[in-house]
């Protein structure tokens, strides 16, 4: 038997098993390889799966339920802080004033995991309770730093007053968050807080600051070499904000967010 012959055999072996293109074969005389095309079938299409999950409870705690809210919130730590957490979540934003008790809780653990739960529950109710939580300067760091994400993204409107007090704070940490959160929230009273943090001793602070800025106010300064500045130009240079804020705070709106671009 020749080359030829095994190899045209063995080419449509292959596409029945694969059921497609047709691969050249080295030993076959090219003048007469045959092409071979074998149906295609899709496969089968998965059926769909039914939504069995429980949707999260809309109506007031009964006192049994706020009795049970209670007793989870010790759970907030340990090895039962995640099922602690869904319970939370399935109880559902009525819950809320129950889970902010947490917040004065001793353990660091239990009350980040009671800022994670709001988020996840979407607990609109729990902003307040957030915002004390970052202004809070005897609070751990990365507390008020998670209390200050949570609460802008569930209420940007509310969170300005957090803002305020944290771009103040001694930690550069903690500076930086409210420097950079600051973008999210598209307010006019935001901008003059964030003028002053351009001259920053902490150089990323203010670069959180300045980018900050360029963000809610699409202004263009002269051409600065910011990664590599001091503290004493980052000063001098602020002074552009300072004047420019100076003749436009009266007048200034909050421009309308940028939309990415479409591909087309």
């Amino acid at each position: 038997m020749n080359h030829s012959y095994v190899c045209r055999l063995g080419v449509i072996w292959l596409l029945s098993v694969m059921g497609g293109g047709v691969p050249l074969c080295a030993w076959a005389d090219q003048s007469r390889v045959w092409t071979v095309q074998v149906p295609y079938e899709a496969p089968p299409v998965n059926p769909e799966v039914p939504d069995v999950s429980i949707p999260p409870n809309k109506t007031p705690l009964s006192p049994e339920e706020i009795k049970r809210a209670e007793a989870l919130l010790p759970l907030l730590e340990g090895k039962q802080e995640f099922w602690a957490m869904g319970e939370f979540v399935h109880l559902g934003e009525s819950s809320v004033p129950v889970l902010v008790k947490a917040l004065t809780m001793s353990s660091p653990r239990i009350r980040y995991n009671a800022i994670e739960t709001l988020l996840m529950m979407k607990g609109v109710a729990g902003v307040p309770a957030l915002v004390e939580t970052a202004k809070e300067p005897s609070e751990l760091s990365r507390v008020r730093e998670h209390a200050l994400r949570v609460a802008v993204r569930l209420d940007a409107t509310k969170a300005s007053e957090a803002i305020n007090v944290m771009a103040k704070d001694p930690n550069p940490s903690v500076r930086k968050a409210a420097a950079f959160e600051s973008r999210y929230i598209r307010q006019k009273s935001v901008i003059p807080i964030l003028i002053p943090m351009v001259s920053d001793e902490e150089r990323f602070v203010a670069l959180s600051a300045l980018q900050s800025l360029w963000i809610l106010t699409r202004h263009e300064t002269e051409f600065h070499d910011w990664d590599t500045s001091t503290k004493q130009d980052r000063a001098a240079w602020s002074s552009e904000w300072v004047e420019w804020w100076d003749i436009n705070k009266e007048t200034f709106e909050i421009p309308e967010p940028r939309r990415p671009k479409r591909n087309l």
